[in-house]
């Protein structure tokens, strides 16, 4: 059996590999190394496939999240209301920017946001919602969407896990994640399922005029060299990464069906058994395209589990330990631990098995029968 990886990124760069070799070397040849033709064409190509009117490329997802945020002029003390149960990327931008982060807890289900915590956390102050696609599940969008129209608040759909997803309306009409917001974000880290082979970053939006804007500020605030019109960053996709993602998004809709085929097989594996909740996917298949494949562990060890996993050689993790209401650079007196039941049980359960597009039905069994031989 081949050793099993998290994310087997060598075995997928095998299958591209003369097809990147040659895009790489275009970038080289030509020496356009920062906005060279492969970034304005990946530019092209993603808002294609999105159905996006504007993609702006930037160097990585934490810069896209932020300067989304700058774009919408939120001003210092302006409540953001964000998950709990997520990466900290989300609040660190919102905290760097000095808005105040507002936490709630999460859907037992899905992991997504919780709707009516957001209801409830909504005051005089909120400005912005970001809902963040966990794992690779699209949030409740129409939702969100109509309570932020009641109450005039933006949304910033953070896409980093679930770039390639599908939403169904109750109309029957889908679109897909990280246009249905305001704006959004999405990461190109090397892990995701469009991963560049270093950093980058992107935002989206249907917006012409904030649009522009962003343009500006991922240039340092420049439209016209030297002239500087609005407070900007420095953040740009480089151009190799832009080639490497060039030859990458045509599969990914491939790549997303091997996750999805790689959960249902473990999903099947598990099914029924009393210790373990599988994944619960809210719609349609292509709702949920498996950044991560993740279990909730009942009653039983979760932590053993982790390190038995480890002893036979099969990688996890634990996405995420610690709640972001208690970590310690976002702890907050109006916190109350009876506000996160979900959140407070999910990091005492969860942990995330291997998940990338080259596992095989060997692997596959290999890890499922770890998993129940520790449970029996």
């Amino acid at each position: 059996m081949k050793k099993i990886q998290m994310v087997d990124l060598k075995s997928q760069y095998d299958q591209i590999k003369d097809t990147v070799n040659i895009s790489i070397q275009e970038v080289l040849d030509t020496t356009s190394y920062i906005n060279g033709p492969q970034v304005h064409l990946f530019q092209k190509n993603l808002e294609n496939y999105l159905g996006a009117k504007h993609v702006i490329p930037c160097a990585n997802g934490t810069d896209a999240l932020q300067i989304a945020m700058m774009g919408l002029d939120l001003k210092p003390g302006d409540e953001v209301i964000t998950a709990d149960f997520t990466f900290a990327a989300t609040v660190e931008v919102i905290a760097l920017l000095q808005l105040t982060p507002v936490l709630v807890d999460v859907d037992p289900d899905t992991f997504n946001i919780s709707i009516e915590a957001v209801r409830k956390a909504i005051t005089p102050k909120t400005k912005a919602i970001v809902p963040v696609h966990l794992f690779g599940q699209v949030a409740d969008m129409e939702a969100i969407m109509t309570l932020a129209q009641e109450h005039n608040l933006y949304v910033i759909e953070d896409n980093a896990q679930a770039i390639g997803a599908d939403y169904k309306y109750a109309d029957g009409s889908k679109k897909k994640a990280g246009v249905m917001g305001h704006v959004a974000s999405t990461s190109f880290f090397p892990s995701k399922n469009l991963g560049c082979y270093g950093d980058g970053g992107a935002i989206f939006t249907n917006d012409d005029e904030l649009a522009h804007k962003l343009r500006g500020i991922v240039n340092h605030g420049m439209y016209v060299r030297y002239h500087h019109d609005v407070v900007g960053v420095n953040s740009r996709l480089d151009s190799i990464q832009a080639a490497v993602l060039n030859v990458k998004l045509p599969n990914l809709d491939t790549y997303n069906v091997a996750r999805q085929t790689a959960a249902e097989k473990y999903s099947a594996a598990f099914a029924g058994h009393a210790n373990i909740i599988t994944p619960i996917v809210k719609g349609e298949r292509n709702s949920h395209v498996f950044h991560q494949y993740t279990l909730r562990i009942i009653n039983a060890d979760r932590d053993g589990l982790m390190q038995y996993l480890l002893d036979k050689s099969i990688p996890c993790a634990i996405y995420y330990p610690i709640a972001l209401h208690s970590q310690k650079a976002y702890a907050d007196t109006r916190y109350n631990e009876a506000d996160f039941p979900v959140t407070n049980q999910l990091v005492k359960e969860v942990i995330s098995l291997p998940m990338h597009t080259e596992l095989d039905d060997e692997q596959i069994k290999f890890i499922t029968d770890s998993v129940l031989e520790f449970l029996s």
